[in-house]
């Protein structure tokens, strides 16, 4: 026959057992969510990447934005760029940069000199405005994050966070359009509390282009200085 000691001993066994059996059903539960939203934010980067591929060029207008609260720094930009392939023409403060498939040219007006440069094959590392769209596709963790509506668009955020412990980012978010998978905006945080936020004003796809684009003419600067680097 068991004791009064036997019995309330039994029971607080029993009661701890049921404790830890619901925490790790929760547990469980909560790790099976987070994967299930993983998985929700890869799929959507997955048709924003199939998006911007399925397109035979791009030409976005867009808004830079720069704020640091402690340096007291807050500086916004216009830019623009059209994208066919590997292939662009940007045009960002005052610098255009040509990019024929081959070769790099920095056209600055303000000090009337252009540079041109080589893409290395094995450069993986450099950051071309193609690879903008898509820089997500590696070397990131991603979690589905807050939904907005801006001006009658529901934007789905992603959160990413860089896997390299050395990169000085923090984190992104990534805005996406839900209905046309277009890349609305993109908040990147860095680790000294700098905020840079890109932010789509036009997206136009499969525009009509002259047949030398992205063909650099050096006879429309005369004057420049040209330095080769390769």
């Amino acid at each position: 026959m068991k004791t009064k000691i036997q019995e309330i001993t039994n029971n607080s066994i029993m009661k701890m057992s049921k404790k830890c059996l619901q925490t790790a059903i929760l547990l469980l539960l909560s790790f099976t969510s987070i994967q299930a939203q993983d998985k929700k934010a890869k799929d959507l980067l997955n048709q924003v990447t199939a998006k911007i591929k399925s397109y035979n060029n791009i030409s976005i207008d867009f808004k830079y934005s720069l704020n640091n609260a402690k340096e007291n720094i807050n500086q916004d930009s216009k830019g623009n760029v059209i994208m066919k392939g590997n292939q662009y023409i940007l045009n960002f403060m005052g610098v255009t940069k040509i990019f024929d498939g081959q070769k790099t040219y920095t056209i600055v007006p303000e000090d009337e000199e252009i540079t041109i440069s080589k893409l290395k094959d094995n450069d993986d590392s450099s950051i071309t405005p193609s690879k903008m769209l898509t820089f997500f596709n590696s070397g990131y963790k991603y979690n589905m994050d807050i939904v907005q509506n801006v001006k009658g668009r529901k934007i789905q955020y992603i959160k990413l966070v860089p896997t390299n412990t050395k990169d000085q980012r923090k984190e992104i978010l990534l805005g996406v359009d839900v209905q046309t998978k277009h890349i609305y905006n993109l908040i990147e945080t860095g680790k000294n509390g700098t905020k840079t936020t890109l932010t789509v004003n036009s997206f136009k796809t499969n525009q009509p282009l002259s047949k030398n684009q992205f063909t650099f003419v050096a006879s429309k600067y005369p004057k420049y200085y040209i330095n080769k680097l390769d």
